[in-house]
Protein backbone atom coordinates (compact mmCIF):
# COMPACT_ATOMS: atom_id res chain seq x y z
CA UNK A 1 0.00 0.00 0.00
CA UNK A 2 1.89 3.57 -0.98
CA UNK A 3 1.55 6.15 1.32
CA UNK A 4 -0.74 9.44 1.00
CA UNK A 5 1.54 10.85 3.94
CA UNK A 6 4.94 10.14 5.21
CA UNK A 7 6.10 12.12 8.24
CA UNK A 8 9.81 11.09 9.21
CA UNK A 9 11.91 12.54 12.09
CA UNK A 10 9.95 15.41 12.55
CA UNK A 11 10.66 17.48 15.80
CA UNK A 12 9.56 20.94 17.34
CA UNK A 13 9.82 22.85 20.21
CA UNK A 14 8.30 26.16 21.50
CA UNK A 15 10.65 27.83 24.65
CA UNK A 16 12.55 24.84 24.87
CA UNK A 17 9.76 22.57 25.26
CA UNK A 18 9.52 19.71 22.66
CA UNK A 19 6.24 19.60 21.78
CA UNK A 20 7.18 16.42 18.67
CA UNK A 21 10.20 14.62 19.13
CA UNK A 22 11.86 12.92 16.24
CA UNK A 23 8.15 11.57 15.13
CA UNK A 24 7.30 9.33 12.12
CA UNK A 25 4.18 8.14 11.02
CA UNK A 26 2.53 7.18 7.83
CA UNK A 27 -1.11 6.44 6.42
CA UNK A 28 -2.56 5.08 3.05
CA UNK A 29 -4.70 6.33 0.23
CA UNK A 30 -7.60 5.22 1.78
CA UNK A 31 -7.26 4.31 5.24
CA UNK A 32 -8.76 4.89 8.26
CA UNK A 33 -6.42 6.16 11.83
CA UNK A 34 -7.57 7.09 15.36
CA UNK A 35 -4.96 8.95 17.30
CA UNK A 36 -5.03 8.71 21.08
CA UNK A 37 -2.90 10.20 23.66
CA UNK A 38 -2.53 12.09 26.86
CA UNK A 39 -3.04 15.84 26.69
CA UNK A 40 -0.16 17.63 25.86
CA UNK A 41 1.00 14.13 23.86
CA UNK A 42 1.73 16.57 20.55
CA UNK A 43 -1.98 15.42 19.27
CA UNK A 44 -2.83 19.12 17.92
CA UNK A 45 0.64 20.15 17.30
CA UNK A 46 0.76 16.94 15.20
CA UNK A 47 -2.12 17.79 12.94
CA UNK A 48 -1.13 21.60 13.28
CA UNK A 49 2.12 20.83 11.33
CA UNK A 50 0.45 19.02 8.64
CA UNK A 51 -1.59 21.54 7.76
CA UNK A 52 0.94 24.02 7.42
CA UNK A 53 0.29 25.85 10.75
CA UNK A 54 2.94 24.86 12.21
CA UNK A 55 6.80 24.57 11.03
CA UNK A 56 8.71 21.62 11.94
CA UNK A 57 12.32 22.40 13.58
CA UNK A 58 13.37 18.98 11.68
CA UNK A 59 12.37 16.17 9.79
CA UNK A 60 10.16 15.55 6.47
CA UNK A 61 6.61 15.53 5.43
CA UNK A 62 5.59 13.68 2.07
CA UNK A 63 2.41 14.10 0.27
CA UNK A 64 0.77 12.62 -2.28
CA UNK A 65 1.45 10.19 -5.35
CA UNK A 66 4.13 12.66 -6.47
CA UNK A 67 6.13 13.11 -3.46
CA UNK A 68 6.20 16.48 -2.92
CA UNK A 69 7.22 17.90 0.58
CA UNK A 70 4.24 19.84 2.79
CA UNK A 71 6.76 21.78 4.32
CA UNK A 72 7.80 23.50 1.30
CA UNK A 73 3.91 24.55 0.80
CA UNK A 74 1.08 27.96 2.45
CA UNK A 75 -1.07 26.91 4.23
CA UNK A 76 -3.74 27.65 1.60
CA UNK A 77 -1.78 25.40 -0.68
CA UNK A 78 -1.89 22.35 1.39
CA UNK A 79 -5.54 22.56 1.83
CA UNK A 80 -5.63 23.05 -2.53
CA UNK A 81 -3.58 19.59 -2.24
CA UNK A 82 -6.09 17.76 -0.63
CA UNK A 83 -5.61 18.15 3.05
CA UNK A 84 -8.97 19.29 5.36
CA UNK A 85 -9.32 19.70 8.59
CA UNK A 86 -11.94 20.05 10.99
CA UNK A 87 -11.64 21.27 14.34
CA UNK A 88 -13.29 20.49 17.56
CA UNK A 89 -16.36 23.80 17.28
CA UNK A 90 -18.52 22.78 14.37
CA UNK A 91 -18.06 26.17 12.37
CA UNK A 92 -21.11 26.85 9.95
CA UNK A 93 -22.72 29.96 8.11
CA UNK A 94 -25.65 29.87 10.62
CA UNK A 95 -28.00 32.09 8.69
CA UNK A 96 -27.56 30.46 5.67
CA UNK A 97 -29.47 27.22 4.67
CA UNK A 98 -27.53 23.41 4.94
CA UNK A 99 -28.54 23.69 1.12
CA UNK A 100 -25.94 26.99 0.70
CA UNK A 101 -23.15 25.70 3.16
CA UNK A 102 -22.46 23.02 0.80
CA UNK A 103 -22.59 24.75 -1.99
CA UNK A 104 -20.52 27.46 -0.83
CA UNK A 105 -17.94 24.35 -0.24
CA UNK A 106 -17.58 23.04 -3.29
CA UNK A 107 -14.99 22.21 -5.12
CA UNK A 108 -14.66 24.96 -7.93
CA UNK A 109 -12.28 27.32 -9.22
CA UNK A 110 -11.67 29.58 -6.56
CA UNK A 111 -9.86 32.83 -8.28
CA UNK A 112 -12.30 35.97 -7.78
CA UNK A 113 -13.04 36.61 -11.70
CA UNK A 114 -14.51 32.55 -11.54
CA UNK A 115 -16.69 33.57 -8.07
CA UNK A 116 -18.23 36.70 -9.69
CA UNK A 117 -19.22 34.62 -12.57
CA UNK A 118 -20.23 31.44 -10.84
CA UNK A 119 -23.61 30.51 -11.91
CA UNK A 120 -25.35 27.48 -9.90
CA UNK A 121 -25.09 24.23 -12.41
CA UNK A 122 -27.41 21.20 -12.41
CA UNK A 123 -24.10 19.27 -11.63
CA UNK A 124 -23.25 21.46 -8.46
CA UNK A 125 -26.88 21.13 -7.40
CA UNK A 126 -26.64 17.38 -7.84
CA UNK A 127 -23.41 17.22 -6.04
CA UNK A 128 -24.95 19.45 -2.78
CA UNK A 129 -27.37 16.38 -2.38
CA UNK A 130 -25.20 13.77 -2.95
CA UNK A 131 -23.17 15.06 -0.28
CA UNK A 132 -26.01 16.05 2.30
CA UNK A 133 -27.30 12.09 1.53
CA UNK A 134 -24.35 10.84 2.73
CA UNK A 135 -24.35 13.08 6.25
CA UNK A 136 -28.06 12.48 6.60
CA UNK A 137 -29.22 15.72 6.40
CA UNK A 138 -30.67 15.53 2.75
CA UNK A 139 -33.80 16.57 4.57
CA UNK A 140 -32.91 19.39 6.51
CA UNK A 141 -31.14 21.68 3.13
CA UNK A 142 -33.92 24.01 3.46
CA UNK A 143 -33.36 24.66 7.03
CA UNK A 144 -31.19 27.72 8.42
CA UNK A 145 -27.98 26.07 9.70
CA UNK A 146 -28.43 27.63 13.03
CA UNK A 147 -31.42 25.61 13.65
CA UNK A 148 -29.46 22.50 13.52
CA UNK A 149 -28.86 20.34 16.93
CA UNK A 150 -25.09 20.46 17.91
CA UNK A 151 -24.57 17.07 16.39
CA UNK A 152 -26.21 18.18 12.45
CA UNK A 153 -23.67 21.17 12.56
CA UNK A 154 -20.64 19.12 12.90
CA UNK A 155 -22.11 16.65 10.42
CA UNK A 156 -22.97 19.51 8.44
CA UNK A 157 -18.97 21.15 8.73
CA UNK A 158 -17.64 17.47 7.81
CA UNK A 159 -19.98 17.61 4.58
CA UNK A 160 -18.54 21.01 3.73
CA UNK A 161 -15.51 18.81 4.03
CA UNK A 162 -16.30 16.19 1.97
CA UNK A 163 -17.67 18.87 -0.76
CA UNK A 164 -14.09 19.71 -1.49
CA UNK A 165 -13.22 16.27 -2.05
CA UNK A 166 -10.17 15.94 0.14
CA UNK A 167 -7.64 13.07 -0.17
CA UNK A 168 -7.14 13.65 3.76
CA UNK A 169 -9.68 14.09 6.01
CA UNK A 170 -8.28 15.46 9.65
CA UNK A 171 -10.83 14.99 12.28
CA UNK A 172 -10.66 16.82 15.67
CA UNK A 173 -12.58 14.97 18.76
CA UNK A 174 -15.79 14.92 16.28
CA UNK A 175 -17.93 12.61 19.53
CA UNK A 176 -17.83 15.44 22.34
CA UNK A 177 -20.85 16.69 23.08
CA UNK A 178 -23.28 14.15 20.95
CA UNK A 179 -25.68 11.85 22.41
CA UNK A 180 -25.23 8.57 21.66
CA UNK A 181 -27.05 8.22 18.11
CA UNK A 182 -25.65 11.32 16.85
CA UNK A 183 -22.02 9.50 17.73
CA UNK A 184 -23.17 6.18 15.78
CA UNK A 185 -24.11 8.68 12.93
CA UNK A 186 -21.07 10.06 12.87
CA UNK A 187 -19.14 6.92 13.32
CA UNK A 188 -21.20 5.44 9.94
CA UNK A 189 -20.09 9.25 8.03
CA UNK A 190 -16.52 8.75 8.88
CA UNK A 191 -16.01 4.81 8.07
CA UNK A 192 -18.09 5.21 4.82
CA UNK A 193 -15.45 8.58 3.47
CA UNK A 194 -12.66 6.47 4.56
CA UNK A 195 -13.29 3.92 1.68
CA UNK A 196 -12.07 6.67 -0.62
CA UNK A 197 -9.65 8.79 1.58
CA UNK A 198 -7.59 8.89 4.28
CA UNK A 199 -9.36 9.95 7.49
CA UNK A 200 -7.61 11.03 10.84
CA UNK A 201 -9.43 11.11 14.04
CA UNK A 202 -8.19 12.46 16.97
CA UNK A 203 -10.11 11.34 20.02
CA UNK A 204 -10.56 10.90 23.94
CA UNK A 205 -13.52 8.62 23.59
CA UNK A 206 -12.74 4.99 23.80
CA UNK A 207 -15.95 3.61 23.42
CA UNK A 208 -16.20 6.11 19.48
CA UNK A 209 -12.31 5.02 18.66
CA UNK A 210 -13.25 1.49 19.02
CA UNK A 211 -16.48 1.86 16.80
CA UNK A 212 -14.28 3.17 14.17
CA UNK A 213 -12.59 -0.42 14.23
CA UNK A 214 -9.29 1.00 12.73
CA UNK A 215 -5.70 0.81 13.45
CA UNK A 216 -4.49 3.33 16.30
CA UNK A 217 -1.63 5.54 16.79
CA UNK A 218 -1.04 6.59 20.66
CA UNK A 219 1.45 9.61 21.13
CA UNK A 220 2.64 10.47 23.80
CA UNK A 221 5.63 13.24 24.08
CA UNK A 222 5.45 14.11 21.03
CA UNK A 223 6.20 10.23 19.55
CA UNK A 224 4.91 7.64 18.74
CA UNK A 225 4.21 4.93 21.75
CA UNK A 226 2.55 2.51 20.18
CA UNK A 227 0.42 1.06 17.27
CA UNK A 228 -2.11 -1.30 16.35
CA UNK A 229 -4.90 -2.34 16.84
CA UNK A 230 -7.34 -0.63 19.77
CA UNK A 231 -6.84 -4.08 21.92
CA UNK A 232 -3.25 -4.12 21.09
CA UNK A 233 -2.51 -0.87 22.05
CA UNK A 234 -4.81 -1.25 25.53
CA UNK A 235 -2.94 -4.27 26.71
CA UNK A 236 0.72 -2.26 26.11
CA UNK A 237 2.13 -1.57 29.80
CA UNK A 238 3.54 1.85 28.56
CA UNK A 239 0.17 3.26 27.29
CA UNK A 240 -1.39 1.86 30.42
CA UNK A 241 1.31 3.86 32.25
CA UNK A 242 0.99 7.06 30.77
CA UNK A 243 -2.44 7.04 29.65
CA UNK A 244 -5.23 4.76 30.24
CA UNK A 245 -3.76 3.96 33.88
CA UNK A 246 -4.75 7.66 34.80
Amino acid sequence: MSALLEVSGVSVSFDGFKAINNLSFHIGMAEMRAIIGPNGAGKTTFMDIITGKTRPDEGRVIWGERSVSLLAMSEAKIAQAGVSRKFQRPTVFEDQTVFDNLLLALKNERSPIAALFYRRSKPDDNRVRDVAEKIGLADSLARKSGELSHGQKQWLEIGMLLAQDPLLLLVDEPAAGMTPEEREHTTNILVEAAKTRAVIVVEHDMEFVRRLNCKVTVLHAGSVLAEGSLDHVTKNQDVIDVYLGR
